[in-house]
């Protein structure tokens, strides 16, 4: 009985944090109701005694991808403002990609079929001698080994895609040049000063010190200007 309502209550609170995901206005808000969902379905998890699966999720998405959603939200200088501005020229766009992601979603349940033998391996005693971890890797890299090399290769492809596209030259860019830094010497960068007595008492008598950059020179009608 207890552990019904504990499942209800979780899967709940999963539903409803999972709506405001995608309902909230705040950005922060939406990746903070995602990292409540996460722990919730990592309770599900642990009531049907997948532990392993609730610890990959909480290290994993809540300790990574969700704090790292979280930072990029909160440090990247966005103007949401601007982005709901643009909703209603891409409406249309958005509504045909909502439609065909609908109709696979259909096609794949429609065409779900419970296995014969299904409710005798849910009624039938879990092997004492194979940990919940090990019968998933035996699964996941016997059975389904190609499939999960395919699905690193599209997460592969998707973050090089992802690299590609936000990686542009801006023109406030600020760019090394190897050469230059490499054939640099010491004379040129770094200076020795010496200090006197009683002149400061976080400063020592001989050290090396960054080099003062030069004076950029001055056009000349600016000197003339000044002389005048």
């Amino acid at each position: 009985m207890i552990v019904d309502f504990f499942f209800y209550l979780f899967a709940a609170v999963l539903l409803i944090s999972a709506a405001l995901v995608v309902s909230a206005r705040n950005p922060v808000h939406s990746v903070l109701f995602l990292i409540l969902a996460f722990f919730n379905a990592a309770a599900l998890f642990l009531i049907a005694g997948a532990e392993f699966l609730a610890m990959i999720l909480v290290i994993v998405y809540v300790g990574a991808v969700a704090v790292l959603f979280l930072f990029v939200v909160m440090m990247l200088d966005v103007d949401f403002e601007q982005l709901r501005g643009g909703f209603q020229r891409y409406a249309g766009v958005g509504a045909i990609v909502g439609a065909g992601l609908l109709f696979e979603l259909a096609v794949v349940f429609g065409g779900w079929t419970l296995a014969p033998n299904a409710e005798k391996l849910r009624l039938s005693p879990t092997p004492a001698d194979v940990t919940n971890t090990e019968a998933l890797g035996r699964v996941l890299y016997t059975d389904y080994i190609f499939l999960f090399q395919a699905a690193g290769m599209v997460l592969l492809v998707a973050m090089i895609g992802a690299i590609v596209l936000t990686l542009r030259d801006r023109k406030t860019s600020k760019h090394q040049n190897i050469g230059t830094q490499t054939r640099r010497t010491v004379a040129e960068t770094l200076e020795i000063v010496t200090i006197s007595l009683g002149a400061g008492t976080t400063e020592s008598g001989g050290f090396l010190r960054p080099k003062a950059p030069e004076p950029e020179p001055q056009p000349e009608h600016e000197a003339a200007g000044g002389h005048h």
